[in-house]
């Protein structure tokens, strides 16, 4: 029987891989770094063989969908930025099996879903940038298969999310596989405007994002969810939450939902980068 072994909301700021390169900024994100290693060394202790990830960088305008390709390689540079990720050279083998069971547990829980093993189906930075760092230095025998679901959800509900998350945690339990569960996104995701971008690469775009985004924190560090649910709507909204927060909800859903009381562990402490709130932190199982 399959399990989650470990569960985490983590960042993918593109000024992780702009981190290693020569320059002004190289090492300003060792810390997200740091933490994404340390991530990966706890779940491959606990047996980790895969890792779902919720990408909020993938943008779906219909329907949940899950890249479960068999084989995902390829050079990346964002067309987003650029000027941060260019040229990153990406290698991972996948899960189809595990991505179709999802499917299906999602399907029959009423959230139409569709699971798709497709070469020219390309993963997103949302998914590349924390499986790259999760794999520095891990040996051949330790990688990880990679199954992506789009989590920028445009026009679907949050409640529907934790729905699924529910269903992705059944179709792990129903699979052979050890799974970490990551949700891939930002907290207050209001990039800094243009003209006081490159100023601003370490910082919050709002004062009230920031003590917003503190507030959250300290709401899962003490494990109250219920009260963390009731507002992720409002919070999704009125912070500019990335991708509306479905890779938050999917996680919830995967984790009980309102009834939820884990008290979170933060790997990487809280910061901003281009104006959002960023953040590493263990949802205990």
């Amino acid at each position: 029987m399959g399990e989650v072994v470990l569960a985490a909301k983590i960042c993918h700021v593109p000024s992780m891989y702009l981190s290693e390169l020569p320059g002004p900024n190289h090492g300003c994100r060792e810390q997200a770094i740091a933490g994404h290693k340390e991530i990966s060394r706890r779940a491959r202790e606990l047996g980790a063989d895969t890792a779902v990830v919720f990408d909020v960088h993938w943008l779906v305008n219909s329907g949940y969908h899950i890249n479960c390709g068999e084989h995902f390689k390829g050079i990346y540079t964002s067309n987003e930025l650029p000027h941060f990720i260019k040229d990153m050279d990406y290698e991972y083998q996948g899960c189809p099996e595990l991505g179709a069971l999802i499917a299906e547990e999602a399907n029959a829980a009423d959230v139409r879903t569709l699971a798709h093993n497709i070469p020219s189906l390309e993963l997103e930075y949302g998914t590349l940038v924390p499986m790259r760092y999760m794999h520095m230095g891990v040996p051949d025998d330790q990688q990880l298969k990679v199954v992506s679901i789009a989590a920028w959800c445009a026009w679907h509900r949050l409640e529907d999310s934790f729905t699924f998350g529910a269903a992705v945690r059944r179709a792990i339990e129903k699979s052979d596989r050890k799974v970490l569960v990551l949700a891939s996104g930002s907290l207050s995701h209001r990039f800094s405007d243009d003209r006081i971008a490159q100023q601003n690469l370490n910082n919050w775009s709002r004062e009230f994002d920031k003590q917003v985004d503190h507030h959250v924190v300290k709401l899962w560090q003490e494990g109250r969810f219920k009260e963390f649910c009731a507002m992720l709507p409002d919070y999704a909204e009125h912070c500019y939450g990335e991708g509306k927060m479905h890779d938050t909800a999917m996680l919830l859903g995967l984790l009980g939902g309102p009834e939820y009381s884990g008290k979170v562990e933060v790997i990487t402490p809280l910061f901003g980068s281009s104006g959002t709130g960023q953040i590493n932190a263990i949802f205990p199982l």
